[in-house]
């Protein structure tokens, strides 16, 4: 367990978190973390990986043909 300050960072605040925490969680810096709320703590977890298209797809056999959608007249301020 370590202690630290809340500190002013722009418009918001921010902590700095020591490097052992960080290794005990296996968190390096520039890595992605979700970030929330739940019974008076906050909890930070590593963001799943984001994946890419050909990941999603990978191993489909199935056979996919590109169709055109047409979502009808515009409805409000779009500008198409």
């Amino acid at each position: 367990m370590s202690e630290t300050t809340i500190r002013r960072w722009g418009n918001s605040q921010g902590i700095r978190i020591p490097r052992h925490i960080l290794e005990a969680a296996a968190l390096r810096e520039n890595e992605s973390v979700t970030i929330e709320a739940a019974d008076g703590a906050i909890i930070i977890r590593k963001a799943a990986e984001k994946r890419t298209i050909k990941a999603l797809f990978e191993g489909f056999e199935g056979e996919y043909k590109e169709k055109e959608v047409d979502f009808g007249a515009p409805a409000g301020n779009e500008v198409w």
